[in-house]
């Protein structure tokens, strides 16, 4: 049986200190990691000199780790990674930073990476790169004479060819996906955005069994929507600690609605134009001032980068206003907290929560979206206002979809959510509901890997 081989910026994969909380898609890789005797390759998250890789094995999962030098750190991670690709592929033209030094870090780490794992790699192991960080990684690995499968997959958003040809050697990095024999996407959408730069930017073809080819390489290209691990998350929202939870939240609403967003200080979530919309509902609604709350978790994220630092410093003024304007002695509009839940006590959250509210400006998938179908009570759900710009969108078509670059559609969404009719609330969250539980994180790495082994 070949060995999985997971390559990713960071490693998720368990350890004596995590104590068994891991996001749904460590609980996925882990799984097959474990089952395939297979290593999870990746960044330790620690500043300091590249020495070797540093292994560790935990629960019959073995991980490597290595160091990156601060200037790697920084231009690599904080600067190409995350203040180039990042807001270019979720459409934010205006917000990338285009810098030639960004790009030789980009470079440089991924080629420290293929030196220090390529090494360790048999020849029948079936090797799979994870994201936007890697990218070159397929395509060092086989300078260095590398003949094993290789697969690789985008978490985020492929972007159109307009905005893609704004970024400096654009067709070197899309060159960089031929290494791989299959690339996946999250979504129809960012597959076909591919397809057109492949047929428009580079002269090639797109055959009907998910093939693409250009010049004399061809590889496949599919659309495989990752999911959330459904079965435990819906044990977490049965859980002790989520009832627990559920009850503090309907003590603290006073029998008021509460409308629930949970998401990471990102300009893509979307979360200065959501505080907007919901403005514009108390705007245009006072008589249901009173009835309704906004709660918003949003933890910090990449603090380093300069945008990340305005879009907390914009959001604690707006909602700061928001509640000076609307606040009155024994209610308060919006609750916006910085910091992050473990996932039982946000299932008790969501499950509280008459709506949950994703409005990403652009997301590969948006799992929260997910996570909320999955913690609602069958006999009594809440309703799901999810962004038509989400990945999610595409499989969650029972959601009130609304533009979220418009304060009156998320307001008017809101409404039309908060009367819905338990009998229309049931109806949308089953499809939704047996989706999520059917195309699972498990479903995802399966139908990923399985293509991965064909030969």
């Amino acid at each position: 049986m070949s060995r999985l081989i997971v390559i990713s910026n960071r490693v998720q994969a368990p350890s004596a200190d995590s104590n068994g909380a891991q996001g749904g898609l460590a609980v996925a890789l882990t799984a097959a990691l474990r089952e395939a005797d297979g290593i999870w390759f990746g960044w330790s998250g620690e500043t300091g000199e590249t020495g070797d890789l540093a292994f560790t094995t935990y629960d019959g999962v073995t991980s490597a780790t290595i160091d990156l030098p601060e200037q790697d750190v920084d231009e690599y991670y904080n600067g190409y990674a995350n203040r180039t690709l990042w807001p270019l592929f979720h459409y934010r033209l205006g917000l990338t930073e285009f810098e030639r030094d960004f790009q030789g870090g980009y470079e440089r780490v991924n080629r420290t990476f293929g030196e220090k794992i390529g090494p360790h790699l048999r020849p029948d192991d079936l090797i799979w790169v994870h994201d936007y960080h890697l990218i070159p990684l397929g395509w060092v690995l086989r300078q260095q004479g590398l003949k094993n499968r290789l697969g690789f997959f985008l978490h985020i958003p492929w972007p159109p060819t307009p905005l893609l040809t704004a970024l400096p050697e654009h067709r070197r990095l899309v060159e960089a996906l031929f290494a791989y024999d299959v690339v996946g996407f999250q979504t129809r959408e960012w597959l076909e955005t591919f397809h057109d730069y492949v047929r428009n930017q580079m002269g090639g073809s797109v055959g009907e069994d998910d093939t693409v080819t250009v010049g004399g390489r061809t590889i496949t290209a599919i659309a495989c929507p990752i999911g959330i691990d459904a079965e435990a998350f819906i044990a977490s929202a049965n859980s002790l600690n989520a009832a627990a939870t559920h009850a503090r939240m309907m003590t603290s609403s006073i029998g008021r609605s509460m409308i629930v967003g949970v998401d990471r200080l990102d300009y893509s979530k979307g979360l200065e134009e959501r505080f907007n919309g919901y403005q514009r509902y108390l705007e245009t609604r006072p008589d249901a001032h009173t009835n309704v709350y906004l709660l918003q978790i949003a933890p910090p994220s990449r603090a380093a980068v300069q945008s990340y630092r305005d879009i907390r410093a914009t959001l604690d003024a707006l909602s700061g206003r928001i509640n000076g304007a609307f606040a009155d002695i024994d209610w308060v509009p919006l609750r916006y907290v910085n910091q992050g839940f473990p996932r039982e006590i946000l299932a008790g959250i969501y499950r509280a929560a008459r709506v949950g509210l994703v409005t990403p400006l652009r997301d590969g998938m948006n799992l929260v979206a997910k996570e909320y179908v999955a913690a609602q009570d069958p006999d009594d759900p809440g309703v799901l206002i999810l962004s038509r710009f989400a990945g999610a969108a595409e499989q969650m078509e029972q959601a009130l979809l609304v533009n979220p670059y418009s304060a009156d559609d998320l307001a008017d969404a809101i409404e039309q959510a908060l009367v819905m009719s338990r009998e229309e609330r049931i109806a949308r969250w089953r499809p939704m509901f047996g989706n999520v539980r059917r195309e699972d994180v498990i479903w995802w790495r399966k139908r990923f890997t399985a293509m991965l082994a064909q030969p």
